[in-house]
């Protein structure tokens, strides 16, 4: 069984491209979704992991289907539907940056229940790997994300948790309140710092990793994008400062981090350092590329930007 088990929506990506001479905006077909994403880049980096989700019987489930394959995560907790699509996303660029539009209304991963949980394949794994968007996306799955990490708390599997805010999911306070309660039963929390300042109106990441330790997470990775990120527990902080590349399109990097991380904290067994060390490396080797899955790096790449190479 997956060493790591990422719970969530993935979905068919369309991510727009420079336009060519005669100005025509052509996109790039592609995948996403933010724990699909933690799982290909945990597999990328030398872990094994599997997917938990529902996606349709339809064209983007089967492209979907035939990544996983390609990357060697594990599908067999992967639900397919026959009355439910899979959800797709466009991803536009100006000079403010990148911007996503979403097409999930009614998608299959939306429909998870409690009851679809696959408790044994949660009771194997190591890790348990869910985000705010998980839960986000319908009052069903963020019940059955609460169920995934109670059975994984019971069977002694740390769980992970990505906050991945999408204001236009739920409301702020909702989605606050949720990712909290979730967090206070973490034993990993992966925020980034612009999400933290919207749910709680603090400022620094210090102040961050103090309102999330305080919940009871005993392991907290605050990732601030160009600056880099702060790794904190109960006993010290770490400021890791960024990388310096050439970045064309930041999309997917903060899922990058968080399967980079896990699958050096729990399949190599590094310290949290070493690893959010190494995971900040690769979410910077993200941003070279488009897309949310292309450019998310290997071992290799990794390492050689670590050597300085």
């Amino acid at each position: 069984m997956a060493e790591i088990l990422a719970m969530g929506e993935p979905m068919l990506e369309f991510n727009q491209q420079p336009a060519g001479p005669d100005g025509r905006v052509l996109y790039l077909e592609g995948h996403g979704g933010d724990t699909s994403n933690a799982a290909i880049a945990a597999v990328r980096n030398g872990a094994s992991a599997g997917y938990v989700t529902a996606i349709g019987q339809d064209r983007p489930g089967d492209s979907l289907m035939a990544l996983w394959a390609r990357e060697g995560v594990d599908t067999a907790t992967v639900i397919r539907s026959a009355d439910a699509p899979t959800g797709i996303y466009l991803v536009t660029h100006d000079e403010r940056g990148h911007h996503a539009t979403f097409y999930r209304k009614g998608s299959a991963a939306s429909r998870f229940r409690p009851e679809n949980v696959p408790e044994a394949a949660i009771r194997a794994a190591r890790v348990l790997h869910v985000s705010g968007i998980s839960q986000a996306i319908s009052d069903s799955a963020c019940d059955a994300v609460f169920h995934a990490i109670a059975v994984a708390k019971a069977a002694g599997v740390r769980v992970s948790y990505d906050t991945n805010l999408r204001r236009a999911l739920w409301p702020l306070a909702r989605a606050a309140a949720v990712m909290h309660a979730a967090i206070a039963q973490a034993d990993i929390a992966l925020p980034s710092l612009d999400d933290a300042q919207a749910m709680t109106g603090l400022a620094t990441a210090e102040e961050v990793a103090d309102l999330y330790l305080g919940l009871g997470c005993p392991l907290v990775l605050v990732k601030c994008g160009a600056a880099g990120s702060l790794l904190a527990t109960r006993e010290a902080r770490t400021r890791i400062p960024p990388h310096r590349v050439a970045a064309v399109d930041a999309i997917g990097a903060g899922d990058t981090f968080a399967g980079a991380f896990l699958a050096r904290y729990v399949a190599f067994g590094d310290d949290p350092l070493t690893a959010a060390l190494y995971a900040n490396a690769a979410a910077a080797l993200t941003t070279t590329g488009y897309g949310a899955v292309a450019p998310i790096p290997r071992r290799e790449a990794v390492e050689a930007l670590l050597r300085g190479g």
